[in-house]
Parts: structure tokens; sequence; C-alpha cells
């Protein structure tokens, strides 16, 4: 996947994010796409700016990168 790939998912995950759970949704983001953010070597911060988001973001972003090593998706994602 490409950055601007990434960015259209990221900001999918957080503008359809249900009420109060926009930072779940960035985690969850992560998560999905840990191996695609790690094999590109991709900035969180870029693909955050990519989405049109904060770019401290990033940060929440890496906290679902992280998680994805030891947890998996239950339900279908959008």
């Amino acid at each position: 996947m490409t950055i601007n790939e990434l960015g259209a998912a990221l900001g999918n995950f957080y503008h359809n994010a249900p009420n109060g759970e926009a930072v779940a949704m960035i985690h969850l983001f992560g998560i999905k796409y840990a191996k695609e953010i790690k094999e590109g070597r991709y900035n969180k911060k870029e693909i955050a700016k990519a989405a049109k988001i904060p770019e401290s973001y990033g940060t929440e972003i890496s906290k679902g990168v992280k998680l994805a090593q030891y947890v998996t998706v239950k339900e279908k994602i959008r």
C-alpha cells in the first residue's frame, strides 16, 4: 500500500468512527494495517497527515501497530 492509500483508510476509520471512539478506531487502524506500515517503513505522522487528521495522532497509530502482535481483529471492518 502507498502512504496515500493508508491515509485514505485511516481517514475512513477516523471520520466514520462512532461518537467518542475516534482514538480507538485509530488504534484499530494500526492493528489492521501494522504489516503494511512496517513493511513500507512509513512514518506514522505522515500517514496521519495523508489522512488529513492532526499529525499528533501518529502516536496513536504507533500504539495500534505495537498492539498488533498481541491482538487480532474480531469483526470485519469497513
